[in-house]
This record gives C-alpha cells, structure tokens and sequence, in this order.
C-alpha cells in the first residue's frame, strides 16, 4: 500500500459552467440555515482557534470547526439530508420551504398533508443516522443500507433512530444502487448525498444544507477579527461535502482563497480525476477498506465535480496514518488550545496541514500552497468518536502508524 501523500495541482480545463456555484449563493444557503434553526437541537457548533498549534506549526491562524457537536449526533451529515427531506416535503405540499420548518411539518394537519413517506438511503453511518434522526423527527420513516465492513456500533446508533438498517456485503457505491432500487420498488425516496444522471435535485439540496456549517464558519470567524482565510482544507467522499463548501467559499470570498480537497488514498477519485486531466471524473472501484469510512467512495457527485474542477487549487489523496495523525494532534493539545475529538474522516485534514508544515518530504506542496506565517487556515472536523472503539484503537493505542 502507498504510504505517501500524494497531490496535484488543478489545472484541469474549465467547464463552461463557471455559473456552477449559484445553486451555493449566500442567499440560497440562508434558507437551509433557516431550516436548521427550527430545529429544537440547534445550536451553532464551535470553531475552535487552535493558535498555540499554529504558533508551533508557523501559520497565522488555525480554525477548525468541531461538527461534533452537531444536532446530538456526533457529525455534520444531518444538515444536509434534514434539508433535503425538507425541501422534498414542502414540494409535496407546493409550498416554499421559506414557510416551513420543524413546527410546521410536525403539526397534525402539515402530517396529515403530506401522507407516510419512507426515506431510503446508503451510508457508512454518519449520513444514514442524520437521514434516520431526521425521519424519526418529522414522523416518517427510513431504510438505511450500509456497505460491508460498517461498524456495527454505527449501525446501532442508526437503528436507535428508529430507522430499518442493515450491513450489506457490498461496497459503499453498489449500496447506493440497492437503496435507489428499493425506493423505487416500494414508491419511498432516495435521499443520496451524491448525484447521477437524472438524480440531481436532492444532492443539490444535500449540498445547500452543508453549506449551513460554512456560513456559521464564516461569521464566527468574523468574530475573530479574520473576514477572510487564506486557505480552506476540506475532505471528500464523493465529493458533495466539498463541492458545498467550495461553492459558498467562492461566493462569500471570491477568488484568492486556495481550497484544498482532501481524501483517503483507497477511495481518491476526485483526485485521480484532476491527475488524469481530461475533465471527465473516474471511478474507484473495490472494497476500499480505509478507516475514513465517510470517506469511502468511488464515484463522484456530478454536480459537486463540476464545482470543484472549475474552483478548487489543489487535491490531496491520503494514506489512513494522516488521519490517525490528526486525530492524535486535536485529542492531545498543546497547553492552551481547546481539545477536538475527531474521528478518522473529520481528522484527515489536520493530519495533513500537520504534515506539511513539519514534514521536509512535502515541503515542496507546503511552498506551492504558500503556507506560512502569513496564512489563516480554515478546517472541518466533520466528525466526532462515531466508532468509539476505533477511535481509542487508534488515539490509545497507536493504530495506524505510517510504520
């Protein structure tokens, strides 16, 4: 197995959609964060200044937003597939989903409206489980498949959201295929956080609701005298969580702000994708059996590729140990900084940063990111200890060393 970092720069040709990211309009995305707000559970989640780090790595500014906080379930993925759900049952109803929001949508007379949906779905966890929370929430109900090698503490935690789950024994992208099949088969809905051919409107809506986790970030870093960063590290599966952050990115900054994709070497089709530079996105296929199970994807989102080819500066494929590297940093702090507990797909990016700056071997990507003194750099621990037993495997007891 590859143990390096690998990258490579974007210089993919540009589509002729630069319009690409208006569907990640400053506008647009204040109406899912308005969503999230009816929510009884919300609360902004932190960003954490992490500076005694950044001091010792020689960077302006490390900003790490802390997901785990996020709703009660330990990750960011629920803002997403709650605003898709949303947005789905407000169009059930031919209404604006500006109108409606928790309150509605739970009164006897909106439930009596819209009738029984099922809402079906595939997830390595995080994703199923917000899709689960949500259902549960709102008086549906849920189908959640998982690709074989999930954990089966994650599967619990779905199924105590009330949702019908199951591990099957296929990869993360076959799983998507037998929800989508099933949900047709039974006249339920798909909610996917990625996007194919003819199934483009939910991953739209999933994309708009992760770009609540952007806005909140943008403000709060405001509240830290920094009205822009210099560079954003953002990880990838297929892609839909970084095309959303890049998307309100370019939108709120413009351009100058270097974002940079990161993901797990075993499922690295976006980077792949930019190293074959033809424009045209590939595939991995195979177990992809990495500990970034959030991560595990081979195909990318269609819409979240176009995004990502036309904006973003560079991507990144990673080895598991980059990750275990960053879930050792945010869990054992430098006197002063605040403690994160992040799991392996919210650490990833950490890792990385960590690794550039103190590491000779990639000191050449470290330059052509210009990363410095001069740099305030934003990251997303997208997750908490969704595995608890993985994550002291690997925090504890040093699972997953480069070594």
């Amino acid at each position: 197995m590859d143990k390096f970092i690998k990258w490579q720069k974007n210089s993919l040709p540009k589509s002729s959609n630069m319009n690409c990211i208006s569907i990640l309009s400053k506008e647009e995305v204040t109406v899912a964060r308005k969503f999230h707000e009816s929510f009884p559970e919300y609360t902004m989640t932190p960003l954490v200044n992490l500076k005694h780090l950044s001091k010792k790595l020689g960077l302006g500014g490390i900003f790490l937003k802390d997901e785990s906080y996020r709703f009660g379930l330990n990750a960011f993925k629920v803002l997403g597939g709650s605003f898709a759900m949303g947005k789905y049952m407000a169009k059930r109803l031919n209404m604006d989903i500006d109108h409606l929001g928790y309150h509605e949508f739970t009164s006897p007379e909106m439930k009596e409206k819209i009738g029984e949906i099922t809402f079906y779905t595939a997830t390595d966890g995080n994703h199923g489980r917000g899709v689960a929370w949500t259902a549960n929430r709102l008086g549906q109900k849920s189908v959640v498949y998982m690709p074989k090698g999930s954990s089966n503490f994650r599967l619990e935690a779905i199924r105590k959201e009330g949702a019908e789950a199951s591990i099957t024994n296929m990869n993360y992208d076959d799983a998507v295929r037998l929800a989508a099949s099933e949900a047709e088969k039974n006249n339920g809905l798909i909610v996917q956080d990625t996007a194919w051919e003819g199934y483009e409107e939910i991953p739209t809506w999933i994309m708009q609701g992760y770009g609540t986790m952007a806005l909140e970030a943008s403000e709060q870093l405001r509240g830290y005298g920094i009205e822009k960063p210099t560079h954003v590290f953002v990880q990838a599966g297929v892609g839909s969580l970084a095309g959303g952050v890049q998307g309100v990115v370019e939108n709120l900054y413009g351009p100058g702000v270097k974002t940079v994709i990161v993901e797990a070497n075993l499922a690295d089709c976006l980077y792949r994708s930019a190293v074959a530079g033809d424009g045209k996105p590939l595939a991995v296929g195979g177990d992809m059996q990495t500990i970034m199970a959030g991560l595990a994807c081979g195909e990318a989102n269609i819409i979240s590729w176009e995004i990502l080819r036309n904006y973003s500066d560079t991507f990144v494929s990673c080895p598991d140990w980059v990750a275990a590297r960053g879930m050792r940093v945010l869990g054992n702090p430098l006197k002063g900084d605040h403690q994160v507990i992040s799991g392996e797909s919210g650490a990833v990016t950490t890792g990385l940063l960590y690794e550039l700056m103190i590491n000779p071997e990639y000191k050449k990507l470290k330059e052509e990111l210009e990363l410095d003194e001069n740099s305030r750099v934003l990251l997303f621990s997208t997750e908490g200890d969704t595995d608890p037993i993985k994550y002291r495997e690997i925090v504890w007891y040093g699972g997953y060393d480069e070594k």
